[in-house]
């Protein structure tokens, strides 16, 4: 069963069981995928709608999951617990179709198993390594923050 026969088995689910937190988050990745696809039709000037790679669902979710965080982040800062709590349990239920996240060891790891396999010897090769470590590892890894260490190994 792929990601998005996934997520419309839960979402049903949740409406037979009367989640109602669960329901409303899901029904936002469902919303959010279909506005993607829309955008996406718009792009490329045709009537059929494209859909999502498993790779772009696993894009949207993690940005979904990023945008929560933040949102929570601020939230607690402004002492609104009961709004944060919020974005947290909707961050748990996206992260249930997300692959599993690498620990600080493990994405150091895989950065040097990258740099090594592709012989990067300079920080001309940080394209090739980010682009191999997001084929291997799309949904893992924070690339954000993997950027900095991949270009402090290069650099080093």
């Amino acid at each position: 069963m792929d990601l998005r026969e996934r997520i419309a088995a839960a979402t049903k689910e949740a409406m037979k069981s009367r989640d109602t937190t669960r329901l409303s988050t899901l029904r936002l990745v469902g919303a959010a995928i279909k506005d993607r696809e829309i955008a996406l039709r718009g792009e490329s000037g045709s009537d059929k709608a494209r859909e999502l790679s498993q790779d772009d669902l696993l894009a949207l979710l993690s940005r979904m999951v990023k945008q929560r965080q933040e949102s929570a982040r601020a939230y607690e800062e402004g002492g609104r617990l009961e709004l944060a709590e919020h974005e947290l349990a909707e961050i748990a239920i996206i992260q249930e179709y997300l692959p599993r996240q690498l620990d600080p060891g493990e994405v150091a790891a895989a950065v040097d198993k990258a740099i090594a396999d592709l012989n990067a010897t300079s920080v001309r090769d940080m394209g090739k390594v980010m682009s191999e470590l997001r084929t291997r590892h799309a949904g893992q890894m924070d690339f954000g923050a993997v950027g900095a260490l991949v270009k402090s190994r290069l650099m080093g």
